[in-house]
């Protein structure tokens, strides 16, 4: 046991754990509590092998927390007064506060700033951006002080982030086409950049990691997750990790070492529940190594999901996950869920408490529509700003096509989003209130223009980008 947690939270009204990091070395352990709710975190740091605790403190904080200069600092973000995280800080252990130095602070009141470390563990990156620019500045890890790295300006609208190995950056980049491209640039002239996977229309490139033999590139293939290895000594190797299933979500986990000969992975599906497997590079093969445990039981032979396409009224085929008791009748009560905002894709994965609604003769739909990133960039793209009702129109016009192909009818339908997701039950509940039986909006965003009005809300500068600036743009 490295961090108790009930002993931590005894005797406090609040508790929440933040960022937790171990040094390199493994001696020490940082980590950050909440304990008033004020989403300000104080970071401490304790020798794992006796329990004691430093006499180091930094309040306010609302980032992770990074080990560099061999275990001497710790890099960390303040919240500022409008809890926007403008800043990246290096605290010296066993300094006071006041010797603490900020690395980098930026101006722009919608950027966020972030901080990590490459693969290799031999550079900090400092990242900051909004939801669409981005900027990337590098410091050696041994030398914090050292002056800043830029990789490249940034550019409105063009987002990128930035990995190393030996004299060599690896950048995840959309600037020459929306579903991102990989590229290579000598650390020399970080921003110079030569495409090494070229961005495609039919391969999402969500991200890449580094190891020191290959490299892992994930995406999605007309929705669905792909993982590929592939090699730095022969780009035109590539090798795809199969999975059993056509519908499922697939992500590496956690592989924190530079020399990975094994990868650890998760899958799940709305059939089968979340697992960790273990994929042997050499044999490209799959050990599952543990599945949820459903306390209740669980019989997959029972079930049976699907991925539809329905179309939109615009000719848009829009994917929708459905799941069901084989032993449901025809035209039962249906619940369909979406949210489609931000870029962020709904995968169909497993739930247990889906299971309770489904088991009562329900089945359960996903509506992958436009504003989330499910299809790509275009996908989103094409449910933002002045194309936001495209997400609407969507979730309705899947509605009515899985009543046509049997599944509902109307007034069966009970649906559910959250905060965006729940803008879009107040669009719908008015635009089409004869479709539904009942509407659970979770914490929903629906006062939209006031909010991006008040630019001393916390949120309300970085979210321009998505909802437009009222303020400012013309109407």
């Amino acid at each position: 046991l490295i961090l108790d947690e009930v002993a931590l939270a005894d005797g406090k009204d609040y508790f929440r754990l933040g960022a937790i990091a171990v040094s390199k070395d493994g001696t020490k352990l940082a980590w950050s509590v909440d304990d008033n709710g004020s989403e300000r975190f104080t970071a401490r740091i304790k020798v794992i092998a006796t329990s004691e605790v430093l006499a180091d403190e930094i309040p306010g904080t609302l980032s992770g927390l990074i080990w560099v200069k061999n275990d001497t600092g710790l890099v960390y973000s303040l919240a500022n007064e409008n809890w926007r995280t403008d800043n990246a800080r290096l605290h010296w252990i066993g300094q006071p506060l006041e010797c603490d130095v900020e690395l980098y602070h930026e101006d722009d009141e919608g950027f966020r700033v972030g901080a990590g470390l490459s693969a290799n563990e031999q550079w900090l990156v400092i990242s900051t951006g909004d939801h669409e620019t981005g900027e990337v500045r590098l410091v050696p890890a041994d030398d914090p002080l050292a002056a800043p790295l830029l990789v490249k300006a940034r550019q409105k609208g063009v987002e990128y982030d930035v990995d190393v190995r030996d004299d060599t950056l690896f950048i995840h980049t959309n600037d020459t086409h929306e579903n991102f491209r990989l590229a290579t640039a000598p650390l020399a002239s970080p921003a110079e950049w030569t495409t090494l996977i070229e961005g495609t229309d039919e391969f999402y490139l969500t991200g890449f990691d580094l190891f020191r033999d290959f490299y892992v590139v994930e995406g999605r293939v007309r929705g669905l997750d792909r993982i590929e290895l592939r090699y730095y000594d022969d780009p035109t190797r590539v090798q795809p990790i199969a999975f059993p299933e056509a519908s499922y979500e697939a992500s590496l986990g956690d592989n924190p070492e530079w020399d990975m000969q094994v990868l650890r992975v998760g899958y799940e599906s709305m059939v089968s529940p979340a697992s960790v497997y273990d994929y042997d590079v050499a044999a490209q093969s799959l050990t599952l190594l543990k599945v949820q445990e459903i306390p209740s039981g669980y019989d997959a032979s029972l079930y049976e999901t699907a991925r539809l396409e329905i179309a939109a009224r615009d000719g848009t085929m829009v994917p929708v996950s459905v799941v069901w008791r084989k032993d449901r009748a025809a035209g039962g009560p249906l619940h369909l869920y979406g949210y489609g905002a931000y870029g962020i894709a709904i995968g169909p994965g497993f739930s247990t408490t889906r299971l309770s609604l489904v088991d009562r003769g329900f089945a359960y739909a996903i509506a992958h529509i436009r504003g989330g990133d499910d299809l790509g960039r275009a996908w989103y793209k094409a449910g933002k700003l002045e194309a936001r009702t495209n997400t609407f129109k969507d979730f309705v016009d899947v509605a009515k096509g899985l009543i046509e192909r049997g599944f509902t009818q109307a007034g069966k339908i009970s649906i559910s989003g959250g905060s965006a997701g729940g803008e879009l039950m107040g669009a719908v509940i008015n635009s089409d209130p004869d479709l539904w039986g009942a509407v659970v909006a979770h914490v929903p965003f629906v006062d939209v223009l006031n909010t991006m009005l008040d630019e001393d809300l916390p949120l309300t500068p970085g979210e321009w980008p998505e909802w437009g600036n009222p303020i400012e743009d013309k109407a």
